[in-house]
Protein backbone atom coordinates (compact mmCIF):
# COMPACT_ATOMS: atom_id res chain seq x y z
CA UNK A 1 0.00 0.00 0.00
CA UNK A 2 2.91 2.33 0.70
CA UNK A 3 4.05 2.32 -2.96
CA UNK A 4 0.50 2.38 -4.36
CA UNK A 5 0.65 -0.95 -6.22
CA UNK A 6 -1.69 -2.78 -3.87
CA UNK A 7 -4.43 -0.12 -4.17
CA UNK A 8 -4.14 -0.13 -7.96
CA UNK A 9 -4.56 -3.93 -8.07
CA UNK A 10 -7.59 -3.78 -5.78
CA UNK A 11 -9.24 -1.01 -7.83
CA UNK A 12 -8.92 -2.92 -11.10
CA UNK A 13 -10.42 -6.06 -9.68
CA UNK A 14 -9.58 -9.70 -10.29
CA UNK A 15 -11.90 -10.05 -13.29
CA UNK A 16 -10.29 -7.20 -15.19
CA UNK A 17 -6.79 -8.52 -14.43
CA UNK A 18 -7.72 -11.99 -15.69
CA UNK A 19 -9.16 -10.55 -18.91
CA UNK A 20 -6.06 -8.44 -19.49
CA UNK A 21 -3.71 -11.33 -18.78
CA UNK A 22 -5.70 -13.59 -21.12
CA UNK A 23 -5.64 -11.04 -23.97
CA UNK A 24 -1.88 -10.53 -23.60
CA UNK A 25 -1.29 -14.28 -23.85
CA UNK A 26 -3.56 -14.60 -26.91
CA UNK A 27 -1.66 -14.86 -30.20
CA UNK A 28 -1.79 -11.99 -32.70
CA UNK A 29 -3.12 -13.12 -36.05
CA UNK A 30 -4.14 -11.50 -39.35
CA UNK A 31 -7.89 -11.68 -39.79
CA UNK A 32 -10.73 -10.09 -41.72
CA UNK A 33 -13.94 -8.85 -40.13
CA UNK A 34 -17.27 -8.78 -41.97
CA UNK A 35 -18.99 -5.51 -41.00
CA UNK A 36 -22.49 -4.12 -41.46
CA UNK A 37 -23.49 -0.60 -40.49
CA UNK A 38 -26.01 2.16 -41.01
CA UNK A 39 -24.04 5.22 -42.08
CA UNK A 40 -26.53 7.93 -41.12
CA UNK A 41 -24.93 10.45 -38.79
CA UNK A 42 -21.38 9.42 -39.70
CA UNK A 43 -18.88 11.23 -41.91
CA UNK A 44 -17.94 8.09 -43.80
CA UNK A 45 -15.99 4.96 -42.94
CA UNK A 46 -12.39 6.14 -42.72
CA UNK A 47 -11.07 7.45 -39.44
CA UNK A 48 -9.41 10.86 -39.23
CA UNK A 49 -6.88 10.29 -36.44
CA UNK A 50 -6.48 13.39 -34.30
CA UNK A 51 -9.79 14.91 -35.43
CA UNK A 52 -12.86 14.42 -33.25
CA UNK A 53 -14.94 16.98 -35.15
CA UNK A 54 -16.40 14.46 -37.62
CA UNK A 55 -17.37 11.04 -36.28
CA UNK A 56 -16.65 8.03 -38.50
CA UNK A 57 -17.52 4.32 -38.43
CA UNK A 58 -13.88 3.47 -37.72
CA UNK A 59 -13.89 5.67 -34.60
CA UNK A 60 -16.50 3.38 -33.04
CA UNK A 61 -14.84 0.22 -34.37
CA UNK A 62 -11.36 1.06 -33.04
CA UNK A 63 -12.83 2.01 -29.66
CA UNK A 64 -14.59 -1.38 -29.47
CA UNK A 65 -11.42 -3.26 -30.47
CA UNK A 66 -9.46 -1.55 -27.68
CA UNK A 67 -12.18 -1.99 -25.03
CA UNK A 68 -12.65 -5.67 -25.87
CA UNK A 69 -8.92 -6.34 -25.49
CA UNK A 70 -8.31 -7.30 -29.14
CA UNK A 71 -5.69 -4.61 -29.69
CA UNK A 72 -3.49 -2.52 -27.37
CA UNK A 73 -4.60 1.05 -26.81
CA UNK A 74 -1.62 2.52 -28.71
CA UNK A 75 -2.66 0.54 -31.81
CA UNK A 76 -5.88 2.51 -31.83
CA UNK A 77 -3.89 5.74 -31.98
CA UNK A 78 -1.64 4.45 -34.78
CA UNK A 79 -3.67 2.04 -36.93
CA UNK A 80 -0.61 1.03 -38.98
CA UNK A 81 0.60 -0.91 -35.94
CA UNK A 82 -2.25 -3.40 -36.43
CA UNK A 83 -1.91 -3.36 -40.26
CA UNK A 84 -5.46 -2.02 -40.53
CA UNK A 85 -7.01 -1.67 -43.98
CA UNK A 86 -10.62 -1.21 -45.06
CA UNK A 87 -11.85 -2.62 -48.37
CA UNK A 88 -13.84 0.47 -49.34
CA UNK A 89 -14.02 4.04 -48.05
CA UNK A 90 -17.73 4.69 -47.88
CA UNK A 91 -18.74 8.36 -48.03
CA UNK A 92 -20.73 10.41 -45.52
CA UNK A 93 -24.11 8.82 -44.78
CA UNK A 94 -23.40 5.67 -46.83
CA UNK A 95 -24.24 2.29 -45.27
CA UNK A 96 -22.72 -1.18 -45.70
CA UNK A 97 -23.99 -4.73 -45.47
CA UNK A 98 -20.72 -6.43 -46.44
CA UNK A 99 -17.74 -4.21 -45.62
CA UNK A 100 -14.46 -6.06 -45.03
CA UNK A 101 -11.55 -4.81 -42.91
CA UNK A 102 -8.24 -6.61 -42.42
CA UNK A 103 -6.08 -6.24 -39.31
CA UNK A 104 -3.92 -8.04 -36.75
CA UNK A 105 -5.67 -8.77 -33.45
CA UNK A 106 -5.32 -10.90 -30.35
CA UNK A 107 -7.56 -13.91 -30.88
CA UNK A 108 -9.32 -13.76 -27.52
CA UNK A 109 -12.20 -16.07 -26.55
CA UNK A 110 -15.68 -15.06 -27.80
CA UNK A 111 -14.03 -12.32 -29.84
CA UNK A 112 -17.08 -11.36 -31.96
CA UNK A 113 -19.41 -11.11 -28.96
CA UNK A 114 -16.90 -9.01 -27.04
CA UNK A 115 -16.35 -6.57 -29.92
CA UNK A 116 -20.09 -6.25 -30.56
CA UNK A 117 -20.73 -5.60 -26.86
CA UNK A 118 -18.79 -2.34 -27.24
CA UNK A 119 -20.41 -1.27 -30.52
CA UNK A 120 -23.72 0.57 -31.02
CA UNK A 121 -26.51 -1.67 -32.36
CA UNK A 122 -26.35 -0.06 -35.84
CA UNK A 123 -22.76 -1.33 -36.29
CA UNK A 124 -22.26 -5.11 -36.17
CA UNK A 125 -19.39 -7.52 -36.78
CA UNK A 126 -21.10 -10.46 -38.48
CA UNK A 127 -18.14 -12.71 -39.28
CA UNK A 128 -14.41 -13.35 -38.88
CA UNK A 129 -11.91 -15.38 -40.91
CA UNK A 130 -8.16 -15.98 -40.72
CA UNK A 131 -6.16 -14.76 -43.72
CA UNK A 132 -2.56 -14.85 -44.91
CA UNK A 133 -0.05 -12.63 -43.14
CA UNK A 134 0.38 -10.32 -46.12
CA UNK A 135 -3.33 -9.95 -46.84
CA UNK A 136 -4.58 -6.42 -47.51
CA UNK A 137 -8.36 -6.09 -47.88
CA UNK A 138 -8.10 -3.11 -50.25
CA UNK A 139 -5.36 -4.41 -52.57
CA UNK A 140 -6.62 -8.01 -52.73
CA UNK A 141 -10.19 -7.02 -53.59
CA UNK A 142 -11.13 -7.83 -57.21
CA UNK A 143 -14.49 -6.04 -57.31
CA UNK A 144 -17.10 -4.27 -55.21
CA UNK A 145 -20.88 -4.44 -55.46
CA UNK A 146 -23.00 -1.48 -54.34
CA UNK A 147 -26.75 -1.01 -54.27
CA UNK A 148 -28.67 2.26 -54.40
CA UNK A 149 -32.21 2.33 -53.03
CA UNK A 150 -34.30 5.26 -54.27
CA UNK A 151 -37.97 6.29 -54.46
CA UNK A 152 -39.19 5.66 -58.00
CA UNK A 153 -40.64 9.18 -58.32
CA UNK A 154 -37.01 10.12 -59.10
CA UNK A 155 -37.74 8.75 -62.60
CA UNK A 156 -41.01 10.67 -63.13
CA UNK A 157 -40.70 12.97 -66.15
CA UNK A 158 -40.48 16.63 -65.16
CA UNK A 159 -43.43 17.59 -67.39
CA UNK A 160 -45.86 14.94 -66.10
CA UNK A 161 -48.48 15.67 -63.46
CA UNK A 162 -47.92 12.51 -61.41
CA UNK A 163 -45.03 13.21 -59.04
CA UNK A 164 -44.11 12.41 -55.46
CA UNK A 165 -45.27 9.44 -53.39
CA UNK A 166 -48.25 8.55 -55.60
CA UNK A 167 -45.97 7.89 -58.59
CA UNK A 168 -45.60 4.28 -59.77
CA UNK A 169 -42.86 3.21 -62.18
CA UNK A 170 -44.17 1.70 -65.43
CA UNK A 171 -42.39 -1.01 -67.42
CA UNK A 172 -41.49 1.30 -70.29
CA UNK A 173 -39.67 3.74 -67.98
CA UNK A 174 -37.92 0.91 -66.12
CA UNK A 175 -36.73 -0.53 -69.44
CA UNK A 176 -35.34 2.88 -70.41
CA UNK A 177 -33.58 3.22 -67.05
CA UNK A 178 -31.94 -0.18 -67.54
CA UNK A 179 -30.95 0.64 -71.11
CA UNK A 180 -29.17 3.77 -69.87
CA UNK A 181 -27.54 2.01 -66.91
CA UNK A 182 -26.21 -0.72 -69.23
CA UNK A 183 -24.31 1.97 -71.17
CA UNK A 184 -21.94 2.28 -68.20
CA UNK A 185 -20.75 -1.33 -68.59
CA UNK A 186 -17.17 -1.71 -69.78
CA UNK A 187 -14.23 0.66 -69.36
CA UNK A 188 -14.85 4.41 -69.51
CA UNK A 189 -13.12 7.61 -68.50
CA UNK A 190 -15.07 8.78 -65.43
CA UNK A 191 -13.16 12.03 -64.77
CA UNK A 192 -16.49 13.93 -64.88
CA UNK A 193 -17.93 11.65 -62.18
CA UNK A 194 -15.53 12.61 -59.42
CA UNK A 195 -13.48 15.61 -58.28
CA UNK A 196 -9.79 16.37 -58.74
CA UNK A 197 -9.30 14.03 -61.70
CA UNK A 198 -8.23 15.35 -65.06
CA UNK A 199 -9.43 13.86 -68.37
CA UNK A 200 -5.97 12.44 -69.06
CA UNK A 201 -5.44 10.94 -65.61
CA UNK A 202 -5.08 7.15 -66.15
CA UNK A 203 -6.73 6.47 -62.78
CA UNK A 204 -9.98 8.06 -64.03
CA UNK A 205 -10.58 5.00 -66.22
CA UNK A 206 -12.74 2.43 -64.41
CA UNK A 207 -14.21 -0.93 -65.38
CA UNK A 208 -17.92 -1.57 -64.69
CA UNK A 209 -19.05 -5.22 -64.85
CA UNK A 210 -22.78 -4.97 -64.16
CA UNK A 211 -25.37 -2.25 -63.58
CA UNK A 212 -29.15 -2.58 -63.52
CA UNK A 213 -32.33 -1.55 -61.72
CA UNK A 214 -34.60 -4.19 -60.17
CA UNK A 215 -38.39 -4.39 -60.02
CA UNK A 216 -40.07 -1.70 -57.89
CA UNK A 217 -41.67 -2.46 -54.51
CA UNK A 218 -43.81 -0.48 -52.08
CA UNK A 219 -42.81 0.34 -48.50
CA UNK A 220 -45.08 2.50 -46.32
CA UNK A 221 -47.09 3.66 -49.37
CA UNK A 222 -43.95 4.86 -51.17
CA UNK A 223 -42.55 2.94 -54.14
CA UNK A 224 -38.83 2.18 -54.20
CA UNK A 225 -36.41 0.43 -56.53
CA UNK A 226 -32.83 -0.79 -56.06
CA UNK A 227 -30.03 -0.22 -58.56
CA UNK A 228 -27.07 -2.61 -58.32
CA UNK A 229 -23.61 -1.91 -59.73
CA UNK A 230 -20.51 -4.10 -59.70
CA UNK A 231 -17.12 -2.70 -60.65
CA UNK A 232 -13.45 -3.27 -60.01
CA UNK A 233 -13.21 -0.04 -58.02
CA UNK A 234 -14.96 3.30 -57.71
CA UNK A 235 -13.81 6.86 -57.14
CA UNK A 236 -15.34 9.25 -54.63
CA UNK A 237 -18.94 10.14 -55.59
CA UNK A 238 -18.68 8.13 -58.83
CA UNK A 239 -21.73 5.91 -58.29
CA UNK A 240 -23.90 8.78 -57.05
CA UNK A 241 -22.99 10.80 -60.14
CA UNK A 242 -23.59 7.83 -62.48
CA UNK A 243 -27.10 7.48 -61.04
CA UNK A 244 -27.63 11.25 -60.91
CA UNK A 245 -26.94 11.61 -64.62
CA UNK A 246 -29.34 8.79 -65.57
CA UNK A 247 -32.07 10.39 -63.43
CA UNK A 248 -31.46 13.73 -65.18
CA UNK A 249 -31.86 12.04 -68.58
CA UNK A 250 -35.00 10.07 -67.68
CA UNK A 251 -36.64 13.14 -66.14
CA UNK A 252 -36.05 15.09 -69.34
CA UNK A 253 -33.43 17.56 -68.10
CA UNK A 254 -30.61 16.17 -70.27
CA UNK A 255 -30.29 14.42 -73.65
CA UNK A 256 -29.04 10.83 -73.85
CA UNK A 257 -26.03 12.05 -75.82
CA UNK A 258 -24.61 13.54 -72.61
CA UNK A 259 -23.45 10.06 -71.57
CA UNK A 260 -21.01 9.79 -74.46
CA UNK A 261 -19.92 13.40 -73.93
CA UNK A 262 -19.22 12.76 -70.25
CA UNK A 263 -16.59 10.16 -71.10
CA UNK A 264 -14.75 12.54 -73.42
CA UNK A 265 -12.17 15.13 -72.44
CA UNK A 266 -14.51 18.11 -72.08
CA UNK A 267 -15.88 19.13 -68.70
CA UNK A 268 -19.52 18.09 -68.29
CA UNK A 269 -21.87 19.15 -65.49
CA UNK A 270 -22.83 15.83 -63.81
CA UNK A 271 -25.28 16.01 -60.86
CA UNK A 272 -24.59 13.96 -57.72
CA UNK A 273 -27.51 11.98 -56.31
CA UNK A 274 -27.97 11.95 -52.48
CA UNK A 275 -25.77 9.59 -50.46
CA UNK A 276 -28.67 8.24 -48.37
CA UNK A 277 -29.61 5.24 -50.54
CA UNK A 278 -26.09 3.97 -51.25
CA UNK A 279 -25.07 0.67 -49.63
CA UNK A 280 -21.86 -1.35 -49.97
CA UNK A 281 -23.40 -4.80 -50.53
CA UNK A 282 -20.38 -7.09 -50.87
CA UNK A 283 -16.75 -7.24 -51.88
CA UNK A 284 -15.18 -9.92 -54.04
CA UNK A 285 -11.88 -11.80 -53.63
CA UNK A 286 -11.92 -14.31 -56.51
CA UNK A 287 -8.13 -14.39 -57.10
CA UNK A 288 -7.33 -14.76 -53.40
CA UNK A 289 -9.94 -17.51 -53.02
CA UNK A 290 -8.50 -19.46 -55.95
CA UNK A 291 -5.01 -19.33 -54.50
CA UNK A 292 -5.59 -19.68 -50.76
CA UNK A 293 -9.26 -20.61 -50.27
CA UNK A 294 -8.62 -24.36 -50.30
CA UNK A 295 -5.00 -24.60 -49.14
CA UNK A 296 -5.99 -26.37 -45.93
CA UNK A 297 -4.98 -23.41 -43.75
CA UNK A 298 -7.37 -20.68 -44.85
CA UNK A 299 -11.03 -20.40 -45.78
CA UNK A 300 -12.34 -18.77 -48.94
CA UNK A 301 -13.58 -15.22 -48.27
CA UNK A 302 -17.22 -16.03 -48.91
CA UNK A 303 -20.00 -15.43 -46.43
CA UNK A 304 -22.85 -17.81 -47.29
CA UNK A 305 -23.33 -18.78 -43.64
CA UNK A 306 -23.71 -15.11 -42.71
CA UNK A 307 -26.27 -14.28 -45.43
CA UNK A 308 -29.23 -14.51 -43.03
CA UNK A 309 -27.54 -12.16 -40.55
CA UNK A 310 -26.75 -9.72 -43.37
CA UNK A 311 -30.36 -9.77 -44.63
CA UNK A 312 -31.71 -9.32 -41.09
CA UNK A 313 -29.41 -6.36 -40.44
CA UNK A 314 -30.51 -4.64 -43.65
CA UNK A 315 -34.19 -5.13 -42.77
CA UNK A 316 -33.70 -3.85 -39.22
CA UNK A 317 -31.29 -0.94 -39.70
CA UNK A 318 -30.47 0.00 -43.30
CA UNK A 319 -33.80 -0.08 -45.17
CA UNK A 320 -35.85 1.59 -42.39
CA UNK A 321 -33.22 4.35 -42.14
CA UNK A 322 -33.38 5.03 -45.88
CA UNK A 323 -37.19 4.96 -45.98
CA UNK A 324 -37.79 7.02 -42.82
CA UNK A 325 -35.11 9.58 -43.66
CA UNK A 326 -36.54 10.02 -47.16
CA UNK A 327 -40.03 10.55 -45.76
CA UNK A 328 -38.89 12.98 -43.05
CA UNK A 329 -36.04 14.87 -44.71
CA UNK A 330 -37.07 14.42 -48.38
CA UNK A 331 -33.45 14.19 -49.50
CA UNK A 332 -34.32 12.86 -52.97
CA UNK A 333 -37.23 15.27 -53.51
CA UNK A 334 -35.10 18.24 -52.46
CA UNK A 335 -32.22 17.13 -54.69
CA UNK A 336 -34.53 16.69 -57.68
CA UNK A 337 -35.58 20.33 -57.33
CA UNK A 338 -31.96 21.38 -57.98
CA UNK A 339 -31.67 19.58 -61.34
CA UNK A 340 -32.97 22.53 -63.42
CA UNK A 341 -30.03 24.57 -62.10
CA UNK A 342 -27.53 22.33 -63.90
CA UNK A 343 -26.35 23.24 -67.40
CA UNK A 344 -26.42 19.98 -69.35
CA UNK A 345 -25.97 21.58 -72.78
CA UNK A 346 -22.89 23.79 -72.46
CA UNK A 347 -19.46 22.32 -72.94
CA UNK A 348 -16.44 23.79 -71.19
CA UNK A 349 -15.48 25.44 -74.49
CA UNK A 350 -18.97 26.91 -74.83
CA UNK A 351 -18.91 28.20 -71.27
CA UNK A 352 -15.54 29.87 -71.87
CA UNK A 353 -16.91 31.48 -75.06
CA UNK A 354 -19.96 32.77 -73.16
CA UNK A 355 -17.72 34.23 -70.47
CA UNK A 356 -15.53 35.87 -73.13
CA UNK A 357 -18.59 37.37 -74.85
CA UNK A 358 -19.85 38.68 -71.50
CA UNK A 359 -16.51 40.38 -70.84
CA UNK A 360 -16.51 41.98 -74.31
CA UNK A 361 -20.03 43.34 -73.67
CA UNK A 362 -19.02 44.72 -70.26
CA UNK A 363 -15.92 46.39 -71.77
CA UNK A 364 -18.14 47.99 -74.45
CA UNK A 365 -20.45 49.36 -71.77
CA UNK A 366 -17.50 50.76 -69.83
CA UNK A 367 -16.10 52.49 -72.96
CA UNK A 368 -19.45 54.00 -73.90
CA UNK A 369 -20.13 55.32 -70.42
CA UNK A 370 -17.29 57.12 -68.75
CA UNK A 371 -19.14 57.37 -65.45
CA UNK A 372 -20.07 53.68 -65.29
CA UNK A 373 -17.92 51.62 -62.89
CA UNK A 374 -18.00 47.88 -63.63
CA UNK A 375 -15.83 45.34 -61.83
CA UNK A 376 -14.47 42.60 -64.10
CA UNK A 377 -14.47 39.06 -62.71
Amino acid sequence: EENGHQNKRLKRGAGEEDAEDQSKKSPKRKIVLLMAYSGKGYHGMQRNVGSSQFKTIEDDLVSALVQSGCIPENHGEDMKKMSFQRCARTDKGVSAAGQIVSLKVRLIDDILAKINNHLPSHIRILGLKRVTGGFNSKNKCDARTYSYMLPTFAFAHKDHDVQGEVYRLDKETLDRVNKLLSCYKGTHNFHNFTSQKGPRDPSAKRYIMEMSCGEPFVRENMEFAVIQVKGQSFMMHQIRKMIGLVIAIVKGHAAESILERSWGEEKVDVPKAPGLGLVLERVHFEKYNRRFGNDGLHEPLEWTEEEEKIAAFKEQYIYPTIINTEREEKSMANWLSTLPMHDFNSSAVGMQANNKNSKVMIEAIVLSSGSCQVEMS
